[in-house]
């Protein structure tokens, strides 16, 4: 999955969820991909943080805020 697609997948998440926060939206997106990218995106967030072991699901929703964050922009 690449970074745009999470970013929309993320957006789609966040339109049927709007009182949510972003962290619990990003937890819905993990939930929602799957197992599979669940481990791809917790890897991703290992090696961004240069860490060797780390509990999957919360690393996972690191990398999707990470994505979502990074991609926004800087806050005006």
């Amino acid at each position: 999955m690449t970074d745009e697609e999470l970013v929309v997948e993320f957006a789609l998440t966040r339109l049927d969820n709007p009182g949510l926060d972003l962290e619990e939206i990003a937890a819905l997106v993990v939930r929602r991909v799957g197992h599979d990218r669940m481990l791809e995106f917790a890897s991703r967030n290992l090696a961004t943080r240069g860490e060797l072991r780390g509990a999957a699901f919360p690393s996972a929703v690191e990398h999707v805020l990470r994505v979502v964050l990074t991609l926004r922009g800087p806050a005006d």
